[in-house]
């Protein structure tokens, strides 16, 4: 075969393939295999350091003679000049992927993150981050990659930001640790985003503490209760301990383990507070003040920790009874007549349990609390953090604008000359 064109290329198979290479005649080293299975390959045979060495270009028909042969050329040129291909490939198949680093990051994460915050990053790596980039090897992924995804997501700003800054502090990590050399994900420009402000009416919160009465577990009404009372983040009330709260003093001490500040706090209780504490207090309490139920699972094994790891229920229930909820059609897994899906209502709350931590916050500052304090309520150890909340302390700013209303108001006026 004097050289390797598409007709020779078909001409391989005459009947049941046989293993063979036929070499190009023009272009030394370069030629097209045949194996019993029928695949047909491009490949270049050279020398490297003495040693021979064999270069698959790529499968016929995605390759054709010509772009293989151009292929071959310019990895001829390439050795020429000092460059093994062969080594250069399986450095790369060796390069880690973007998965393989999101693993890393999570098991060095777990040692200084709370596990609050490693649900988040889980499910935003798993839902929406491994599946665009997971098998991309780092050498691949681009900041236009990164960009797209961030794009993708502008309907849901704060999401869309949160994985770009996720991305930036696995890369950052993999930079640190030897991973890689670059952080694709720095420089990228966030979307604006409007702070969620909502809290319950004076209207609404008598509703929902209608709806904690009537509800069927009060260990979970009394979770909600403590962070209405409390401003608490969900975390923090849930992991409470008996052994945290002295209600001689009326004092509760979040050990450093479970504020987002890793500091102790020292959070003092209302009277209102207290006296929820004293209903659920009996002789010689001590552990979770808000223990877990135990189940029986498959087997008859129960299951369930010591301590309430969830408020879903309770939260959608309670809201729901409240009139804060709205209702959602999905399809549901049965079907009509029709074949169509059966359409099922769902209840989503309006407001969100960490709502419940605005709603102390922004009560206080609108009565006149300064900032100062609500952020000491609150455990903020910055002041910039309480600050979204300055905007409801407009009571002496009214003040000294109905102040210069009134000076307007009082000026005499001008008496008109006569003509």
């Amino acid at each position: 075969m004097a050289r390797i064109t598409q007709q020779s290329v078909k001409n391989l198979v005459t009947g049941k393939p046989v293993a063979k290479i036929v070499w190009d005649e023009e272009l030394r080293g370069f030629g097209v295999r045949l194996t019993e299975a029928g695949t047909i390959t491009y490949v270049l045979d050279y020398y490297f350091g003495g040693v021979k060495r064999r270069y698959c270009i790529g499968r016929h028909p995605e390759f054709t003679p010509d772009t293989a042969r151009a292929k071959a050329m310019a990895l001829k040129v390439d050795i020429a000049n000092g460059h093994n291909p062969l080594a250069e490939r399986h450095a790369w198949k060796d390069e880690p992927t973007l998965k393989k680093l999101a693993d890393a990051w999570l098991e060095d994460a777990s040692k200084r993150k709370r596990e609050s915050s490693l649900r988040d990053d889980r499910r935003m790596l798993n839902s929406i981050i491994l599946p665009k980039l997971g098998d991309k090897r780092l050498d691949e992924i681009e900041g236009k990659n990164i960009t797209l995804l961030h794009e993708s997501l502008r309907p849901s700003p704060y999401q869309a930001n949160r994985v770009v800054a996720l991305l930036s502090s696995i890369f950052n990590y993999g930079i640190a640790d030897k991973w890689t050399t670059e952080n694709p994900a720095k420089g990228i420009q966030k979307f604006d985003e409007v702070k969620r402000e909502r809290w319950l009416t004076v209207e609404e919160l008598q509703k929902f503490r209608e709806a904690l009465d009537k509800y069927k577990d009060q260990s979970a009404a009394n979770v909600l209760r403590l962070l209405l009372l409390t401003g608490s983040r969900a975390s923090e009330a849930l992991k409470a301990r008996w052994e945290e709260i002295d209600l001689e003093r009326g004092i509760w001490t979040k050990p450093s383990l479970h504020t987002k500040q890793k500091k102790i706090e020292h959070i003092p209780l209302s009277a209102p507070a207290v006296k929820l504490l004293e209903s659920m207090y009996y002789e010689g309490a001590h552990g979770p003040l808000f223990p877990g139920t135990k189940r029986r699972g498959k087997g008859g094994k129960m299951t369930g920790g010591d301590m309430r790891v969830s408020l879903k229920r309770p939260w959608i229930a309670a809201c729901r009874a409240a009139g804060l909820v709205r209702e959602d059609l999905i399809d549901g897994k049965r079907k009509n007549k029709d074949g169509s899906a059966k359409m099922l209502k769902r209840y989503r709350p309006t407001v969100r349990v960490h709502d419940l931590r605005h709603n102390f916050a922004s009560h206080l500052a609108s009565n006149g609390v300064s900032l100062q304090v609500v952020g000491k309520l609150l455990g903020h150890t910055q002041a910039a953090t309480t600050m979204r909340y300055a905007h409801l302390q407009d009571a002496p700013l009214r003040d000294a604008a109905n102040q210069f209303g009134r000076i307007f108001e009082q000026a005499p006026k001008t008496k008109k000359r006569s003509a």
